[in-house]
């Protein structure tokens, strides 16, 4: 990908505590570097503010509709909102597009809202999602298995030609009606999701 955002340690948003669903998985079946790819492909003035907060939360329930594991909504909302809240005191300039768009949205959708705040367009708040669902269990696979961090980045930036085409088809949806937005499954995950959340033994939040 032509451009990514790395998380300071201490960004109450950044995904460091979490994995994706990546540490059941590997719980079930183990991995190899290789692997990060394939789960990365799987994972991927105010006054005209007004209708913003409304227009997001129909995008917010269509999204949470997409997202059948409860344990996934949660993290992600709690995500969302760590995320507008940081971005409030990093870039105060941004705080009306925030405070028109509410308080708590799905992580994907504070991502679009941050980054259309901060005059990116939507190819950049697509391109930014896809690495943060492809990076964010790859890093977890360093942890959790303690394999080569440098063959695992390698995996990373061979996905970016898949990455950078997704991001732009992801693009081409932005001024779709919310409700003809894909609605893909990713069952393993929404499953993976749940056994995490009552496992007794867990390295990661979610």
């Amino acid at each position: 990908m032509g451009a990514r955002c790395d998380h300071p340690r201490r960004l109450p948003a950044r995904p460091d505590p979490h994995h994706g669903p990546g540490e059941c998985l590997v719980r079930g079946r183990g991995a190899a570097p290789h692997g990060v790819g394939d789960g990365g492909r799987g994972r991927r003035g105010t006054e005209g503010l007004a209708p913003l907060g409304a227009a997001l939360a129909g995008l917010d329930r269509e999204l949470v509709a997409r997202t059948p594991s409860p344990a996934l909504r949660r993290i992600a909302r709690d995500l969302g909102r760590m995320l507008l809240r940081a971005m409030r005191s990093i870039a105060p300039s941004t705080q009306p597009v925030l405070d028109a768009a509410g308080p708590v949205l799905q992580q994907p959708i504070a991502y679009g809202t941050v980054a259309a705040a901060l005059g990116l367009t939507a190819r950049d708040a697509a391109g930014l999602v896809l690495y943060e669902a492809a990076a964010t269990p790859a890093v977890a696979a360093v942890k959790l298995l303690s394999i080569d961090p440098f063959a695992t980045h390698r995996c990373l930036a061979g996905l970016a030609p898949e990455l950078d085409e997704l991001a732009e088809r992801a693009a081409a949806f932005a001024t779709a009606d919310a409700r003809d937005l894909p609605a893909l499954a990713a069952p393993l995950s929404d499953i993976a999701a749940e056994l995490h959340t009552n496992h007794d033994q867990r390295l990661f939040a979610s």
